[in-house]
């Protein structure tokens, strides 16, 4: 009997090890495609689907592996607690090292960018490239030079404000803002559909969290290369933009020809030749 019984023990214990190595949770939802040695990580903006990268991927999937990202409880992924920048990081930093992707590029838009700042500065030795799509080091900066992040931010007044919020009028705000975001009216429907289906929690804890996020100083640590695309108006703001840069020591500013914030879509042709030019250089 006592045979029987440890057969079983060691079956359910191999049945636990199995269950639990297939359901290791990422705070993201992902997408392998191509078959290049070189491999690319996309990780989009603040509510965006990894869809956003679909031109880019098109562009390079020949050449290279990608993996395109969509950040839990954006555009319909499902969500997943403790939403925070510090936390993605890690889970992206984590599906590097357990899928073991050597020293992939990272390509990020707006808090993607950020995200891909956080870690390439704080996992060096693990990136091989990075390039930052309309992203700050710190946000709040622009608007405040005097800005000092919080050590223990409280976002829930944000996140019962827009919870509060009906259907109607989140759709409304976010339809009011996109224009203000970009210019290809062609892909606004889209942009504004992603936010409406993100989890209102998430996408509140995540736009209280990144605005308290601060990255001036960290980005001292980087050593891959890194390019800068900036929208065409930041061109007018060159000298604040690229002092909250002055410490990424390997970073080649580029500034768009026209468009707003999703260069990608307003400025596709130049956009794709500078990542061109930078991923086979």
């Amino acid at each position: 009997m006592k045979k029987y019984i440890l057969i079983i023990a060691l079956l359910f214990s191999a049945l636990c090890v199995n269950v639990f190595a297939q359901t290791k949770s990422y705070p993201f939802e992902v997408i392998k495609t191509g078959k290049g040695k070189q491999s690319i990580i996309f990780i989009p903006g603040f509510a965006s689907s990894g869809e956003v990268w679909n031109e880019s991927k098109t562009a390079f999937e020949k050449d290279f592996t990608c993996y395109t990202l969509t950040m839990a409880g954006f555009a319909g992924a499902k969500p997943q607690p403790n939403p925070s920048i510090e936390n993605w990081k890690t889970g992206i930093a984590n599906y590097i090292k357990d899928n073991k992707i050597e020293k992939p590029i990272l390509i990020g838009h707006s808090m993607g960018g950020g995200l891909a700042l956080a870690i390439a500065a704080d996992y060096p030795e693990l990136i091989g490239k990075i390039v930052v799509v309309d992203a700050l080091p710190c946000l709040a900066a622009l608007s405040d030079a005097s800005f000092k992040s919080k050590e223990n931010n409280d976002c829930s007044p944000m996140v019962t404000q827009m919870t509060a919020m009906s259907d109607s009028q989140f759709y409304e705000m976010q339809k009011g803002t996109m224009p203000r975001l970009m210019q290809d009216a062609s892909k606004l429907d889209m942009v504004v559909d992603w936010s409406v289906k993100s989890d209102r929690t998430t996408f509140a804890q995540m736009y209280c969290d990144f605005f308290n996020t601060d990255l001036r100083e960290r980005i001292s640590a980087i050593k891959c290369p890194a390019l800068i695309l900036l929208e065409s108006y930041f061109i007018n703001l060159k000298p604040a933009i690229e002092g909250q840069y002055k410490n990424l020591k390997t970073a080649n500013f580029q500034y768009a020809t026209k468009g707003l914030h999703f260069i990608m879509y307003d400025d596709t042709a130049w956009y794709l030749g500078q990542l061109n030019n930078f991923l086979k250089s």
